[in-house]
């Protein structure tokens, strides 16, 4: 009876791994079931690791702790999957009689077994001796192998998609400003010529929402995954770009709002799923982002830059009701990951972090007076750069 249990337990464990992981690497749409083994490996171990992020005063160092859980939690996954297929292959060998010819029947010796037969390492010296030994022990070394072709092709991809989201997410530096803001963006294409040009921008940005609403939801682990710089993130940038359609769609003189629509609701469809993919339940006290003196500050700033906003756009009301429908869900995701949502505004010395360096606090070096110096990069008001000879 107790070999019947322990027969059906380790099966199940082996079920339940590989369906796992087919849900993970190769299921190309949301899981929708809540107990999963990934799901429960990122909720134990992203908790903890959070509530010491926490505690890290330092914004740099708390940073840095923060980043290291993607990739390592990809890894600890991995080694998950294969301590529980182990024990489950082990506990079914045992179940089986686990006769061997090392005439030793105890289950550490099966454990060393159903780890050198799923490593395909080959010693020979415990080996199983009866026909339903020897077929699990076949079982578990194909499985050994598709594993491994498994992680051979999912951390490439994983890391192309990371890479292809964090191209665009860098881009918006020089865009919109670091951390990167809605009034920035308007702000900058209409010092540039045209506002109208920014269309062309939400284009991008509403493909770059549908690829990350298909990427994280295929490899959720992606979001836990951190930008180059603590004031870049995908959720900042995903925000910043609803914030701008938001304020298109309100009414700027000058920039047609038909694309800023369409983006605006790709990329709050992203926001929504991707909230639900992490059960992160909408927070309505997010909508104090926005304060009636900062919507004015902003009006405000928006006509120094050039634009003309509508008279509607003093319409809080309107402004509100479309903020209802997305900052409630990035607040949540931002909260959870412990990210910073950008502000509306920029700060008055904001600087973009292409404009500094680790030497940007070193002292000048002296310069001959004979010798004409190199042309230089002078920043001027922490937001425009000349060159000088």
């Amino acid at each position: 009876m107790l070999q019947i249990l322990v027969a059906l337990v380790s099966a199940f464990l082996i079920f339940v791994v590989l369906l796992d992981a087919f849900e993970t690497i190769i299921l190309p749409r949301r899981v929708t079931q809540r107990y999963r083994l990934t799901s429960l490996f990122y909720f134990f171990s992203w908790k903890p690791w959070s509530a010491v992020g926490r505690r890290i005063k330092s914004s740099g160092r708390r940073e840095t702790f923060l980043s290291f859980y993607g990739p390592l939690s990809l890894i600890l996954l991995l080694v998950t999957w294969t301590v529980v297929l182990i024990v489950g292959f082990a506990g079914m060998q045992w179940a089986f009689g686990g006769q061997m010819n090392s005439g030793s029947e105890g289950f550490g010796t099966l454990l060393y077994q159903s780890g050198v037969t799923y490593f395909t390492l080959g010693y020979g010296d415990v080996a199983p001796t009866t026909g339903p030994g020897r077929l699990i022990a076949v079982l578990e070394t194909g499985t050994g192998f598709g594993f491994l072709a498994l992680v051979i092709g999912y951390i490439p991809t994983f890391y192309q998609s990371f890479s292809k989201r964090e191209i665009s997410v860098s881009l918006l530096d020089g865009q919109a400003g670091s951390p990167p803001t809605a009034s920035e963006l308007l702000r900058r294409y209409s010092e540039d010529g045209d506002p109208a040009e920014v269309n062309d921008v939400l284009m991008e940005w509403e493909r770059w929402s549908a690829e990350l609403l298909e990427s994280h939801i295929s490899y959720p682990a992606l979001a836990y995954f951190r930008s180059q710089h603590e004031n870049q993130s995908w959720v900042a940038a995903l925000t910043m770009i609803l914030d701008a359609c938001t304020l298109i769609i309100v009414g700027i003189e000058g920039i047609p709002v038909l694309q800023a629509r369409r983006t605006f609701a790709m990329a709050r469809h992203a926001a929504v799923d991707l909230a639900q993919i992490f059960s992160t339940a909408p927070r309505l006290s997010s909508l104090a982002r926005l304060n009636p003196d900062t919507l004015a500050h902003l009006r405000a700033e928006l006509t120094a830059g050039g634009l003309q906003p509508h008279t509607e756009f003093l319409d809080s009301l309107r402004l509100a009701e479309l903020r209802a429908l997305y900052e409630p869900y990035v607040y949540s995701l931002a909260s959870h990951l412990l990210l910073d949502l950008p502000p509306w505004m920029p700060a008055p010395d904001a600087t973009d972090n292409w404009q500094t360096t680790a030497w940007g606090q070193a002292e000048a070096l002296p310069v001959d007076p004979a010798q004409k110096p190199e042309p230089t990069l002078s920043i001027r008001s922490g937001r425009r750069v000349v060159i000088e000879d």
